[in-house]
């Protein structure tokens, strides 16, 4: 059985470093995260020191693309973290945000005890995860979006997701030339202050990075909802039970009591594919399928 290596290289906490060994098909995937605390020239120098050495790289923390549609924005600091890597193949997640994200409530269904409606949803940031907003639109009446307002301490909600695609049209050219300390906001899952918690509190689903959505959610209004997200550790999941989170879906699935990010598992996906690419959607969407990777369904309090 042939053996493969997969690392995600993290701007994010070293203290949710992990690693697992998954098989796929006939082929066992060592998966493994290192996180670099923020710190940039660390992350370079993992890159520059295990190029050729794994056989994919995820970028974890920050993106090199934002896609929206069949369009590519670049983010012009993501690429130079890796500037010096010139073997392995590296993936970012966004295919997959495009793909299993995208079909997060399908590939779900099987494990859920009944067709999921929502009146309202609230996205806190999906400015990397326009997969998901999509998939989020075909089960909700209405969708809020938070990048503004939680991102940017701007009071200004945007809804729908038409007009949603319209903003980002416009404002990604510029967004691609944003530095690494606007692109990067940290994964040490650290609580700030709770945002506009009216929007919040009127969701009856809410869909986000985990990390990002922990540092902003209001505990005390978490009764009762939906949450989608992914990258949740055990003690995450304790903590929503906790506060009354009735039915919580991670889109990437759970190994070892850990869903990783999707950079994570689109390296480990490339490198069990093994053409030393990163591999298109169709081929992602095959792999998907062939391997019968799904969502993680969890009724915390039913």
């Amino acid at each position: 059985m042939p053996t493969r290596h997969a690392v995600s290289v993290s701007l994010g906490s070293s203290k949710r470093d992990k690693k697992v060994t998954v098989t796929f098909g006939d082929t066992t995937v060592i998966i493994e995260r290192i996180g670099t605390d923020g710190d940039v020239e660390a992350a370079k120098r993992l890159y520059r020191e295990l190029d050729g050495k794994v056989d994919a790289f995820g970028m974890g923390g920050v993106d090199m693309y934002i896609r929206v549609g069949e369009r590519k924005y670049p983010l012009r600091a993501a690429f130079q973290l890796i500037k010096d890597v010139k073997q392995t193949p590296v993936v970012d997640g966004q295919g997959l945000k495009h793909t299993l994200e995208r079909r997060v409530f399908e590939l779900a269904a099987p494990q859920l005890k009944e067709p999921l409606h929502f009146e309202t949803a609230f996205m806190p940031l999906a400015l990397d995860r326009v997969g998901l907003a999509q998939a989020v639109n075909e089960v909700a009446d209405e969708i809020i979006f938070g990048d503004f307002m939680v991102g940017l301490g701007l009071p200004i909600p945007i809804r729908g997701l038409k007009t949603y695609i319209r903003v980002l049209k416009t404002l990604l050219p510029v967004v691609g030339f944003f530095p690494m300390s606007m692109l990067f906001y940290g994964s040490d899952g650290v609580e700030h202050e709770p945002k506009y918690e009216k929007y919040w509190a009127q969701a009856d689903l809410i869909a986000c990075d985990f990390m990002f959505m922990k540092k902003y959610m209001p505990p005390q209004m978490l009764k009762g909802k939906t949450l989608v997200a992914n990258t949740t550790t055990a003690d995450n999941i304790a903590y929503l039970k906790e506060h009354g989170v009735r039915l919580m879906i991670t889109t990437t699935p759970r190994y070892d009591g850990r869903s990783f990010g999707t950079n994570m598992m689109e390296a480990a996906l490339t490198a069990y594919a093994g053409k030393g690419r990163p591999l298109t959607l169709d081929e992602l969407n095959t792999l998907i399928d062939e391997l019968n990777l799904r969502p993680t369904v969890l009724y915390l309090n039913p």
